[in-house]
């Protein structure tokens, strides 16, 4: 048997693994369904905590696409080189190994938060920068990202797709991942769209809250209002005297992407996900978010005596 003979059906033996595994245990799941689209391997570090309290206390699935290899992120690789045993600050050298060990990392943070699937797309990450226009135009095979989410979120059927807030100052990619979760979604027929919610952090030292409506000329990047419509606190406290909270979860989610140096100081930072309602949702998805908010509140833990 030719060796590519061979590696298709051991493939396609583990997809079938997979989507029987999948099908099993969305048997059981009683909770909300959530695809996460991001454009890196670590773009959900902004809704770790609402992630976590979904698949761990509220009996749901959450699901991740990314869109990206996540390749461009050798810059920032100097403290895990000695890790890894790679010159992955080196360009070539990063940009041959960071696919493979940032989809580890994140299948690695996914155990801690609760991942069920992680859905890899590949695309090229080729550096960093602020026109959208460079990964929607150039560097994406748009064509088949969208055939991939469109499956993806056909497939299952979920409740809520969170995805990045699209500020003119965030990441390029971030921004073309965003707007291609809302152009699938709003393809889909009517009755099987999910409510799509886009999420920002903020602390309570904030001095000035962010404000957003839409990004440029895209309409369906437009929000209800002008600030977040829903919040999780990280900061709710728990356990004995009351000493843990959400933040702690957050903390071990980050320190799986070690290849990516400055995510690391991002621990212990944000008391809260916000998460803005987009203009695109029906108005009976502003009822469901209000439902999940509120049991996303209710802290599960009974307090012990000693």
């Amino acid at each position: 048997m030719k060796r590519t003979s061979f590696l298709k059906i051991t493939l396609l033996a583990l997809m079938a693994i997979n989507v029987t595994a999948a099908v099993f245990s969305q048997q059981s799941i009683t909770g909300p369904k959530v695809l996460v689209v991001t454009a890196h391997p670590d773009d959900e570090t902004g809704m770790a905590a609402t992630i976590y309290k979904i698949t761990h206390e509220l009996n749901g699935l959450v699901d991740q696409c990314v869109i990206t290899n996540g390749e461009g992120g050798y810059k920032y690789s100097t403290l895990s080189e000695a890790y890894y045993g790679l010159e992955l600050t080196d360009e070539a050298v990063g940009r041959a190994n960071l696919p493979r060990i940032r989809k580890q990392e994140l299948m690695n943070a996914g155990k801690i938060i609760g991942t069920h699937n992680i859905f890899f797309l590949d695309q090229k990450d080729a550096h960093y920068g602020l026109d959208e226009h460079e990964p929607l135009d150039t560097t994406w095979n748009i064509p088949w990202v969208n055939i991939r989410l469109r499956e993806i979120m056909t497939t299952t059927h979920y409740d809520f797709i969170f995805c990045l807030l699209p500020t003119p100052e965030t990441h390029a990619h971030h921004k073309a991942a965003t707007l291609l979760a809302l152009r699938t979604v709003q393809a889909l027929p009517q009755n099987i769209r999910p409510v799509v919610l886009a999420c920002s952090g903020s602390s309570k030292t904030d001095t000035a809250q962010l404000s957003f409506n839409q990004l440029k000329t895209y309409a369906e990047t437009k929000v209800e209002g002008n600030s977040p419509m829903f919040t999780f606190d990280k900061t709710v406290a728990f356990g004995y005297k009351n000493k843990l909270n959400y933040k702690v979860i957050v903390n071990w989610e980050i320190a799986e992407h070690k290849s990516q140096g400055t995510m690391q100081l991002a621990m212990n930072m944000g008391d809260f996900e916000n998460y803005w309602f987009f203009a695109i949702n029906s108005p009976e998805g502003k009822e469901k978010c209000k439902d999940l908010f509120t049991k996303l509140k209710k802290v599960p833990y009974k307090a012990k005596e000693y």
